[in-house]
């Protein structure tokens, strides 16, 4: 007599674990930086207008182009997932988002102090990203989403060049520039 072999797969490596709470718990959280990034790209440009330095305001308007990639890409990702790409309100981005508002209204204008500040924001949203981003592509590995990780490491690999870019900016010109001011 033949034993019946079962086709089912451990929990951790079926392919989508829509009914399983970490499954739900997962989308949740993708609409959390779907909303964070469609905020982020309406107050880039702002920020861009704040910046001082012409580099500052040029990395702004790139970040900008860069984010809408990332909201092209979440859509993406909703769509691998047979899910709505529906934005639920990240009150951490919100709160981020307020703080580079205040550091423009703080500042005054026309100062490397601004620069400072506003690179200090960005880095502040930038490590928000990565930490949200490297989660929840490690989430999609542990659920076997591979198409859904590989594409959330490029927008993890892109967050972290920012961040990069961000550092560079402040120790090359900024940080010394605002302490002379």
């Amino acid at each position: 007599m033949a034993t019946k072999t079962s086709n089912r797969k451990p929990a951790g490596l079926t392919g989508k674990m829509e009914d399983s709470e970490f499954h739900k718990f997962f989308v949740d959280e993708l609409k959390d930086i779907y909303w964070a990034e469609k905020h982020l790209v309406k107050a880039l440009p702002k920020m861009q207008k704040a910046a001082t330095s012409e580099d500052l305001a040029a990395a702004f308007q790139k970040h900008t182009a860069e984010t809408q990639t990332h909201i092209d890409t979440l859509e993406q990702v909703f769509s691998l997932l047979d899910e709505k790409a529906v934005a639920k309100k990240c009150d951490a981005m919100e709160g981020l988002l307020a703080e580079a508002t205040s550091i423009i209204e703080d500042t005054e204008k026309g100062t490397h102090t601004r620069d400072a500040g506003l690179i200090l924001a960005a880095q502040k949203v930038e490590h928000y990203e990565i930490a949200t981003y490297g989660s929840l592509r490690t989430f999609a590995q542990t659920m076997g989403h591979t198409d859904v990780a590989d594409l959330l490491q490029q927008t993890l690999d892109n967050e972290k060049a920012t961040d990069e870019a961000l550092t560079q900016a402040a120790e090359s010109m900024v940080n010394e520039a605002a302490a002379a001011e």
